[in-house]
């Protein structure tokens, strides 16, 4: 302060012509004596001039500078406010005393603890570290700065799994406390927030126990400070990690600070107290004095002295008074109409200072930006220090980051982590967490009654998934795709149908061609042996026709296996029901001709003329177009079309044909187990009709396989899931049509080709001598 006043006083930039004067008051840090010099200024008493002379007219105060503790600064600041007397700190960092509600004539040149608080908390959650400890001072400075830093933590995901305080002169019992608080703690990072005063009180405890390991997060009130480094000698700290007043340089004043002529100038008591503190020695010592104590003599180098006082570590702070005084001098040096001289008639208002001060900017000598927001608040910027011990056991206060306030919210925490040396000299970032993080595939679970920052993982349910990390909740997957075996990401579902390609698409596949190349060998015997008894028993035109339609039957299979597509599914099941009915006709034509050359047999009767050939054709015909009639109409109303199904099974799309109109279906199926039926009944009552060879009987039991297949077909198709449905349904087409062919025309084979001897009129007609038919 005193450097900053003479460098006005001598300046002509600056206030030219007017001295300023000064007057120190040393609070010993109590808050009684604190107000009682505020109350003392407020009152107009006549102060002492910073030169020898006197002030030549009364002097009025016009701005208090002070003090360090934010307690102390909170009752000076309410007792002056009603003066409207400007008061400045450049320690004070509680932010309370940002409200200008209460405290309306309060500035300061040091960022409130708001953005530091918040600042910690950012680099706190930068680490991942979740689970915390907290240690403060049992002051303002303390128990607001943790109250900000506390809310900002739980915004950001980060626990405390304790909050404790003490002051310095609090009993050791309650100190030891939390030592054993600590011990027991899971925690392996401690965020504290004390004052240098409190931290070597705690560093006292901390060393007998040699309690070492732990992660300090240091706030501005002790991370810089060389006493406490110095007084570690058990490491307790080492690698610690906090933030502090950005280092600053004022020209001039290393030079003048150890010159100290202007101290001893300004006052013996205050020079004299100095001066024995630093050299360890005493003026005029008297005889009780300790004998190993020196005598001063006044003429001491200052700068040969290995301390804090004269490597310039409170630097920052310094600058921080220098702004202080500064902006006062600005504020008058406007007020006043400074140029070349100033104004001397106009009445200054410690009010009209203050309002003043308020809107001030300039910058110093040395390019420091200065002004205060509308909190009273100077621009938050902070140095982000970590303590890294060299070889000769000293610690060094290495910058490692920057924190500034101005910036963007995802740039204003800026590290240098390869620099970084954490708890016990290590380079491996120190873990401290309550739950280990959640990998992707699986959610977090909160514990019952603990933090959030307690958790459980859970692995995400069944067609769920988590692609991030310490995910609290799990994602269903698109209705197409299905989770991996991991669960962190959603793949496409597997397309079932029944393909070539697989054994059982392969085995109805050969089914399929085996039965349509046994067809036709027996349509080749037949047209081989076209003329022969008993194929023109057995009305070779109908039995041509019918192998034709098991043919188609046999194909018609194959639009079953593949993907479904629009035109295979529209196929599949007319060409299945036409042919079906094709064959069925045949059959049934086959046995009305039995049952009417057995009446026809009989004297008298007339009845084949009424079912020759070509009314046995036109049967066939109208039998099979009703079929095709019923198809049209499905095609057109609500044809099949291809589905995925996404409900049969969970981790697969199977592809099927949907009936579309579920009636059409039915009714195609309805009118093939009609006629079957009827072929059925027909049959069965042709059976023990008097020939060697009964067609009839034959064909009751191809009808009676036909049934018992479509019979069982329709639970077996029902109940079976995705393409064994379709395959169910290929195993009864061709189950029904092998029972077709197999029992209609093996029989007459094997007389053709294996017992030519029986494949004669005479043996066909046998001894009732029937009517060839």
């Amino acid at each position: 302060m005193l450097f900053a006043i003479e460098e006005i006083n001598n300046s002509t930039d600056v206030l030219p012509g007017i001295t300023l004067g000064y007057k120190m008051y040393d609070t010993c840090g109590s808050i009684a004596r604190s107000v009682k010099a505020a109350l003392a200024l407020a009152n107009g008493n006549e102060l002492s001039a910073s030169s020898e002379a006197p002030c030549t007219r009364p002097a009025q105060v016009q701005a208090i500078l002070g003090d360090t503790s934010s307690s102390t600064c909170m009752a000076i600041a309410t007792v002056i406010g009603p003066f409207h007397i400007p008061h400045i700190s450049h320690y004070a960092t509680c932010a309370c005393l940002s409200d200008k509600t209460k405290y309306s004539s309060f500035l300061r040149t040091i960022p409130s603890d708001y953005y530091r608080s918040r600042a910690l908390a950012q680099l706190v959650k930068h680490f991942g570290w979740t689970w915390v400890g907290a240690i403060r001072s049992n002051n303002d400075y303390g128990n607001n700065g943790m109250a900000i830093f506390t809310e900002t933590a739980q915004q950001l995901g980060i626990c405390l799994e304790y909050s404790v305080s003490f002051f310095r002169t609090d009993p050791p019992n309650k100190i030891q406390k939390i030592i054993e608080m600590i011990k027991l703690s899971t925690s392996k990072v401690i965020v504290a927030f004390l004052t240098f005063i409190e931290m070597d009180v705690l560093m006292n405890k901390l060393s007998n126990l040699k309690l070492t390991g732990y992660q300090w997060i240091g706030s501005e009130g002790w991370i810089i400070d060389s006493h406490t480094a110095e007084i570690d000698l058990n490491h307790i700290l080492d690698g610690s990690i906090g933030l502090s007043i950005p280092k600053a340089h004022v020209s001039g004043m290393r030079e003048f600070i150890l010159d100290v002529k202007p101290l001893n100038s300004s006052g013996t008591e205050m020079f004299t107290e100095f001066w024995e503190t630093l050299f360890s020695c005493k003026f005029n010592q008297s005889k009780s004095s300790a004998e190993n104590q020196r005598e001063c003599t006044g003429h001491e180098d200052p700068s040969r002295l290995q301390h804090s006082f004269t490597d310039m570590s409170l630097m920052p702070i310094f600058n921080n008074v220098y702004k202080g005084v500064y902006a006062v001098a600005h504020a008058l040096h406007n007020i006043l109409g400074c140029n070349k001289t100033c104004n001397y008639k106009v009445k200054l208002d410690p009010f009209m200072i203050l309002q003043h001060l308020k809107t001030i900017k300039f910058k110093t000598k040395d390019g420091d930006e200065v002004y205060f927001d509308e909190n009273g608040d100077p621009p938050a910027k902070y140095e982000i220090i970590n303590w890294q011990r060299r070889e000769n056991s000293t610690v060094d206060f290495v910058r490692v980051g920057l924190y500034d306030a101005s910036l963007p919210a995802d740039k204003q925490l800026s590290l240098q982590n390869k620099s970084l040396i954490w708890a016990q000299n290590s380079k491996q970032v120190p873990v401290s967490v309550c739950s280990e993080k959640c990998p992707p595939g699986t959610r977090k679970v909160l514990r019952k009654g603990k933090p959030v920052c307690c958790y459980d993982c859970i692995r995400c349910a069944e067609g769920e998934i988590s692609n991030t990390t310490d995910s609290i909740t799990c994602v269903k997957c698109l209705p197409e795709f299905w989770p991996n075996e991991r669960r962190d990401a959603c793949v496409k579902k597997e397309a079932e149908f029944l393909s070539y390609e697989e054994m059982m698409g392969a085995l109805l596949t050969a089914a399929s061609l085996f039965g349509t190349c046994m067809t036709a060998v027996v349509a080749f015997i037949f047209f081989r042996y076209r003329k022969t008894p008993i194929v023109r028993a057995n009305n070779s035109e109908l039995s041509f026709l019918l192998l034709f339609s098991l043919t188609l039957c046999f194909l018609c299979s194959l639009t079953f296996i593949g993907r479904p597509s629009e035109w295979s599914c529209m196929l599949r099941h007319t060409a299945f029901g036409i042919t079906f009915v094709l064959c069925i006709s045949c059959v049934l034509g086959k046995t009305m001709v039995v049952l009417m050359a057995f009446r026809a047999s009989l004297p008298g009767s007339n009845v084949m003329k009424w079912f020759g050939p070509t009314q046995q054709r036109l049967s066939v015909l109208v039998f099979t177009l009703i079929q095709l009639l019923i198809c049209i109409l499905w095609l057109t109303i609500s044809p099949p079309f291809p589905f995925k199904n996404l409900k049969e099974t969970k981790d697969k799309i199977i592809l099927e044909c949907a009936l579309g109109s579920t009636l059409g279906f039915w009714a195609v199926l309805g009118y093939i187990g009609v006629l079957a039926t009827f072929c059925f009944i027909l049959a069965f009552l042709a059976r023990k009709l008097p020939d060697n060879f009964n067609e009839a009987k034959f064909i009751t039991f191809s009808m009676l396989i036909f049934c018992a297949v479509w019979i069982t077909f329709i639970p077996a198709y029902v109940s079976s899931p995705g393409k064994f449905s379709v395959a169910v349904e290929i195993f009864a087409i061709l189950a029904s049509s092998f029972g077709l062919l197999i029992c209609i025309f093996i029989p007459k084979c094997y007389i053709i080709l294996l017992r030519p001897e029986k494949n004669t009129k005479k043996n066909m007609m046998g001894k009732g001598e029937p009517k060839t038919f």
